[in-house]
């Protein structure tokens, strides 16, 4: 048995509970043992901009956020469950990375 060590990190909140989730249903269909989804501290991206145009006038700003959600889950499995893994359908803001572990 080889341990699977799948990162997931994403700004949609939604869409990385529902890739974690199928995750989750394939290791409990499959028997497989698994730890997680463990939730990592969240990384906030700030950028501030300045309103006005050419530096006229006031100094007003404009504060922007970005935030990035990450989970870990841990998957103590064989060939077949991993196989089952990589075939789940990821959307474009999910960023997944596996990682194998003897």
């Amino acid at each position: 048995m080889q341990k699977a060590r799948i990162k997931l990190s994403s700004p949609d909140y939604k869409l990385l509970q529902e890739v974690s989730n199928s995750i989750i249903e394939i290791a409990k269909r499959t028997g497989a043992k698994f730890a997680g989804p463990v939730p990592l501290p969240t990384k906030k991206i700030l950028v501030a901009t300045r309103r006005g145009m050419s530096g006229g006038g006031t100094e007003t700003y404009e504060r922007w956020q970005m935030r990035i959600h990450k989970r870990i889950i841990d998957i103590q499995s064989d060939e077949r469950t991993l196989r089952r893994i990589m075939r789940v359908e990821v959307p474009d803001k999910v960023h997944v990375e596996i990682e194998l572990i003897e």
